[in-house]
């Protein structure tokens, strides 16, 4: 956000997310917790836009989220490596003032290159992976490791600048 202008303040909503699609629906699940996120910081913001938004990877219908450790990390990389999965992210736009809410939902996809066991303890030494849904954090130009087919790459990272843009303009028209 910052490198795309926008100046902002970060407020952690400090909420527990769940960990499991209800149903196994991906769409509702990441935008309730971006939802969720947004409730929690609302109360705080007077004027101003709240954005929230959160991402996991999606693979045989299932949330993989952040690794709860490294052991966890290789578990997470190695049913990754050498196959494509989703990566989804919900957003909630919220406006202070007005009350109003402007949501939506965005997937990627994400291919991962096949990697042994020693690129997988090489990349963990990286420590790249810490706080990250899949255990991995996207390169932007050139990453040895990920190639996105399908959607941005700002969506991977954990933000759709794209579609932030073209739909905070939308809900501007409406405000």
């Amino acid at each position: 956000m910052q490198r795309a202008g926008y100046e902002f303040d970060v407020l952690p909503p400090n909420v527990e997310e769940p960990t499991e699609a209800v149903d196994g629906n991906i769409r509702h699940f990441v935008q309730n917790v971006a939802w969720i996120k947004a409730a929690a910081v609302a109360p705080k913001v007077k004027d101003g836009v709240i954005i929230a938004a959160d991402s996991v990877s999606w693979i045989d219908n299932q949330v993989v989220g952040k690794p709860t450790d490294r052991a966890d990390a290789h578990r997470i990389i190695k049913s990754f490596s050498g196959r494509t999965h989703e990566l989804w992210t919900g957003v909630c736009c919220w406006l202070a003032s007005s009350n109003v809410q402007f949501q939506w939902q965005e997937c990627s996809t994400v291919a991962m290159k096949a990697l042994s066991d020693a690129e997988i303890e090489q990349y963990l030494d990286t420590r790249q992976w810490e706080g990250c849904s899949g255990a991995y954090a996207i390169d932007e130009r050139n990453d040895p490791y990920l190639t996105v087919t399908r959607g941005s790459v700002t969506n991977v990272i954990g933000l759709p600048m794209e579609s932030l843009a073209d739909n905070f303009q939308l809900m501007m028209k409406f405000v």
